[in-house]
């Protein structure tokens, strides 16, 4: 065998990563876990729990929170840590996606909802509309559940900055106007990794939007996550954090990245849980007003709480 073939054959077969003892998902339901899937397939629906492989999936759904991806399954930005297919999405948006949507929320019992998607840079408005009738769909049938948005940056379509800007702050506003209980944008790493980690993003991008989000709906908390264990050090986060609170970012999410295949980004090193306690404890004191940190924290990671 080639050396080049030989070695291609040793990626593909090679066993897992090992994983330090205290990443350890939990466990939930079996029973819930089982049901919240055979509905998501039966309503032909996508959620970043099952496409991202989270880890936290089953104690969420017992817990009566999920997070649904809308805009399809292929995303049009090719990030160096996601799970989510990468491509060219089908133009044909699917228009019965948020009833759907809203009528697998009822039949799970779902207490709160987070609603995301893929990044729909082909679109003329970058997605902004189907967060717009997913929430519209959901209250139609459930007026007082909570629904937390966790956005695309919205950003593309022109290379004129301001007008750039503009389309981006329009769009955003379409999706405020329709009142979630939280705008959610990750940062995901520190400046230094934008580039290598978040392909088509930037960090003063991404900030950018969230200080927007502050000034379109003073009364939205805004909240955004890193992923640690990508090469950081931690006077790159704690730098993170607070330009984080520049903006007036209130919600924070710290966890360690776990690669999700050999085909993505390595885990340059595990954080322990002491080091996110104490990262968790430079959030609280920087004034962030709602902190979860710790190996196995996600984006949506109770989000419910309130």
């Amino acid at each position: 065998m080639p050396t080049n073939s030989r070695q291609n054959h040793l990626q593909k077969i090679a066993p897992k990563e090992r994983l330090p003892n205290w990443v350890k998902p939990s466990i939930g339901k079996a029973s819930e876990l089982e049901k919240v899937q055979g509905l998501i397939k039966k309503h032909r629906l996508h959620t970043i729990c099952e496409e991202g492989r989270c880890p936290n999936r089953a104690e969420c759904y017992s817990a009566g929170t999920a997070t649904f991806l809308i805009g399809g399954s292929i995303c049009t930005r090719s990030c160096a840590f996601c799970q989510v297919k990468k491509g060219s999405p089908n133009k044909i948006v699917d228009d019965l996606e948020p009833e759907r949507i809203a009528i697998a929320v009822q039949q799970m019992n779902l207490n709160y909802v987070v609603i995301t998607s893929v990044a729909r840079d082909d679109l003329p408005d970058h997605g902004a509309s189907l967060f717009v009738e997913t929430i519209a769909s959901i209250r139609k049938i459930i007026p007082s559940i909570a629904i937390e948005v966790l956005t695309p940056d919205f950003w593309g379509g022109f290379s004129d900055k301001a007008i750039a800007e503009k389309s981006q702050r329009e769009r955003l506003a379409k999706v405020l106007n329709a009142n979630p209980i939280c705008f959610n944008h990750n940062l995901e790493t520190v400046e230094r990794l934008q580039k290598e980690v978040r392909r088509g993003a930037t960090y003063k991008r991404s900030l950018g939007l969230l200080k927007a989000a502050k000034e379109l709906a003073p009364d939205i908390p805004t909240k955004s996550g890193l992923m640690l264990g990508l090469g950081e050090n931690y006077n790159e986060i704690v730098q993170t954090l607070k330009d984080l609170r520049s903006v007036d970012c209130q919600q924070i999410t710290l966890g360690q990245y776990l690669r999700p295949s050999l085909a993505h980004i390595p885990v340059q090193h595990y954080w322990t849980p002491t080091d996110f306690e104490k990262l968790g404890e430079v959030a609280k004191n920087l004034g962030f007003k709602k902190v979860r940190s710790g190996p196995l924290v996600r984006s949506s990671y109770h989000a419910e709480d309130h």
